[in-house]
C-alpha cells in the first residue's frame, strides 16, 4: 500500500486541521455542555468542501477521494466529535448511498445540497425494536391505489442529525413476507406532511450532534423517490454501512489522537516525586501501547480507504476491510481515552480538561454503524465462509 499522500490529500488534511484548530476546538466544550447543534460550523464545513469530500464537483462535493475524507475526519474528530458525527452522516451515509445507488434525478435534485453543505441530511436504519438486527424493522411503505407514491407509517430511532435534517434516507418494509428482501430505501424530504420529529435523546457523548426519534403518519413518499429498485433496501443498507466504518474509524482515530496528544503534553509538565511523571515507567508502558495502537488503528483505516476506492472501480465489495478498521480504531479510541483518564488522574475526571469529553465521545465509535459485537461476527463470517 503506497503511503504517499497526493497534494489533494495534503491539502484536505490541512485544511481541516486548521478549520478544526481555528473554529471547532475552541467552542466544542461549550457545545458538548449545551447540547445545542452547531449549525454555523457546520455550515462553514460544507463551504469549505468537507460535507461531501468523494462528490463531484457536479454534484456540489469536493470531488476528492477516500484517504483525504479519512484525514480530514480525523482532523474534524480530533477537534470535536459531534462534528465528526455529522460529517460523516452527510458524508458516508447519505451521500454515498445517493452517489452509488440514486438515478441522475435524485441526485439533481437532493446530493447537491447535502454535498454542498446547504442542507443537513440523515440516515434512518434502526428502530426501537431493531438495532443490531436491522432486518427486524416494521416501519411499512405501501404503496397508493394509484402506484404515484409509498404512504408511509412508523418510527425510526437513533437518526443523528435528525432533528435538523432536510433529506433522509429511509429503509422501510414493502412486502413483509419476503423478509430482508422485503426491505426497500427512499429519500425522504421532512418538509412534506406525514414527518416529524421526536424526542431528542440525552446522550452521554457526541453530545451536540443532535439525535432523535423520527415518525412518519401517512407520509406520501413519491415514487421516484425510491433508491434502486423495490426489495434492495437491505441490501443498499449493509453497503452504505462499509463505507459508514471507515468514517467511524476515522473518528475514533481522531478521538484517541486527541486524548494522546493531551497526555503527552501532561505527562511531561506533572511532577510527582520530584520527576516528570513522563519518566515512570508504568506511564511510559501506556505511552507506548496508545501510540502503537493509535498508529495500527491509522494502518488499517487506510487499508480500508483503498480497499473502497478500488472497489469502486471493481464493482466488489471492502467488507472486511472495514469491519476490522472500525473494530480495531473504535476499541483504541476507548483504550487510549481510559489511559489518558487514569494518567491524569483527577483531573482527567475533571471537565476543566477535555479528558473526560474525550472518553465519553469514545464510547459511541464501539457502538454506532455495527457494535463491536456485530464487527467481530462479519470478521469471521468472511473468514471462515461459515454463517
Amino acid at each position: 500500500m503506497d503511503l504517499e499522500l497526493t497534494e489533494e490529500q495534503e491539502l484536505i488534511r490541512d485544511t481541516a486541521r486548521e478549520f478544526a484548530r481555528n473554529e471547532i476546538a475552541p467552542i466544542a466544550a461549550r457545545f458538548d455542555e449545551s447540547g445545542e447543534f452547531p449549525l454555523d460550523t457546520v455550515r462553514k464545513m460544507g463551504e469549505l468542501g468537507l460535507m461531501g469530500i468523494e462528490v463531484p464537483a457536479e454534484y456540489g462535493g469536493a470531488d476528492l477521494d477516500t484517504i483525504g475524507y479519512v484525514l480530514a475526519m480525523q482532523e474534524i474528530s480530533a477537534a470535536d466529535a459531534a462534528h465528526g458525527t455529522i460529517m460523516s452522516v452527510n458524508n458516508s451515509l447519505f451521500c454515498y448511498a445517493l452517489m452509488k445507488f440514486g438515478t441522475e434525478e435524485q441526485k439533481q435534485k437532493f446530493l447537491k445540497p447535502v454535498a454542498s453543505g446547504e442542507a443537513i441530511a440523515a440516515y434512518a436504519l434502526t428502530e426501537p425494536q431493531s438495532g443490531s438486527d436491522a432486518a427486524a424493522m416494521r416501519l411499512r411503505a405501501d404503496k397508493s391505489g394509484d402506484g404515484k407514491h409509498y404512504v408511509i407509517n412508523g418510527k425510526k430511532s437513533w437518526i443523528s442529525s435528525g432533528p435538523y435534517a432536510k433529506y433522509i434516507i429511509l429503509f422501510g418494509v414493502t412486502d413483509p413476507d419476503q423478509g430482508s428482501k422485503g426491505i426497500s430505501a427512499f429519500v425522504i424530504d421532512t418538509a412534506e406532511p406525514g414527518f416529524r420529529t421526536g424526542k431528542k435523546e440525552p446522550k452521554l457523548g457526541i453530545r451536540a450532534s443532535a439525535t432523535c426519534e423520527i415518525e412518519f403518519e401517512d407520509y406520501r413518499c413519491p415514487a421516484d423517490w425510491l433508491l434502486g429498485k423495490e426489495g434492495e433496501g437491505f441490501r443498499i443498507a449493509m453497503t452504505v454501512l462499509d463505507a459508514g466504518r471507515i468514517g467511524i474509524a476515522s473518528q475514533a482515530i481522531g478521538i484517541a489522537r486527541a486524548a494522546y496528544e493531551a497526555t503527552l503534553e501532561y505527562v511531561r509538565e506533572r511532577q510527582a516525586f520530584g520527576r516528570p511523571i513522563g519518566e515512570f515507567q508504568m506511564t511510559q508502558a501506556k505511552i507506548a501501547d496508545m501510540k502503537t495502537r493509535i498508529e495500527a488503528a491509522h494502518l488499517l483505516t487506510m487499508q480500508a480507504a483503498v480497499a473502497k476506492m478500488k472497489a469502486a472501480e471493481s464493482g466488489g465489495r471492502y467488507t472486511l476491510e472495514s469491519s476490522m478498521a472500525k473494530l480495531f480504531a473504535s476499541e483504541t479510541a476507548m483504550f487510549v481515552a481510559h489511559h489518558a483518564v487514569q494518567i491524569h488522574g483527577g483531573m482527567g475526571y475533571s471537565k476543566e480538561l477535555p479528558i473526560e469529553r474525550y472518553f465519553r465521545d469514545a464510547k459511541i465509535t464501539e457502538i454506532y454503524e455495527g457494535t463491536s459485537e456485530i464487527q467481530r461476527m462479519v470478521i469471521a463470517r468472511a473468514e471462515t465462509g461459515l454463517r
